[in-house]
């Protein structure tokens, strides 16, 4: 039995979560500020986690910075009434592993908590992932490009291992989402986008050539730069 743990400060979306999730079979942990959220990581270490951005005492956003910030890989769902896309690239950019805005379909919310469990828990071991200069460890969870470490969030690892699993094969963003976050929200969600430019950017933030390439209006592909 996975262990969720709730952080919202609206009494009335904490019991509604709470009741839901429950009566899924999780085991819950429902608090109403970022301080006691960051209270029960340390005593009860949970497989999940739905934070509300704005929380009394300490936000959805600083208590993800901070359980980064010590190495914690506990993935991460963060709600918020804010829909742009800035606001999304604050949250993923804060290490959330997803976003999703309020008001939002339950439906969709256990489908993205069952994905996140499940890339989190597969336990699998996997050889290397390599194209070109570009080593995706899954055993090791560890990504590099020249012998540089590249830091990704959990979202990012699995889009990139998903791409490098399948080189030169174009993924479509249905695909995508359905591998990634366990249903296509493309209609309605951004997330890939943001996540993919996040990626992007961080793979050729040593000047390295793309290997992460945008097929238009189908989805992406990993292939070795052009001329190699």
């Amino acid at each position: 039995m996975s262990t969720i743990l709730i952080a919202e400060d609206d009494k009335q979306i904490r019991e509604a979560l709470d009741r839901i999730l429950r009566f899924e079979g999780y085991r819950t942990l429902p608090v109403n500020d970022g301080a006691a959220a960051l209270e029960a990581f340390v005593e009860h270490e949970p497989d999940a986690v739905i934070l509300d951005v704005n929380m009394p005492f300490v936000d959805g956003l600083s208590v993800t910075r901070k359980l980064r910030d010590r190495g914690d890989r506990t993935p991460i769902l963060i709600l918020t009434a804010r829909q742009t896309t800035a606001d999304r690239v604050e949250g993923l950019d804060a290490g959330a592993d997803d976003y999703l805005p309020k008001p939002f379909e339950l439906d969709e919310l256990l489908a993205r908590i069952r994905a996140l469990l499940r890339r989190s828990g597969n336990g699998l071991v996997s050889p290397a992932l390599i194209v070109d200069d570009l080593t995706v460890d899954t055993a090791k969870w560890l990504v590099t490009r020249a012998e540089r470490t590249i830091e990704l969030t959990k979202t990012e690892f699995d889009i990139l291992e998903l791409l490098a699993r399948n080189a030169d094969i174009v993924l479509s963003r249905s695909q995508i989402y359905e591998e990634i976050w366990g249903y296509d929200f493309e209609s309605s969600s951004k997330s890939l986008d943001v996540h993919v430019g996040y990626l992007r950017r961080k793979l050729e933030d040593g000047g390295e050539p793309r290997v992460l390439h945008t097929v238009r209006g189908i989805g992406y592909v990993i292939r070795p730069p052009v001329g190699e």
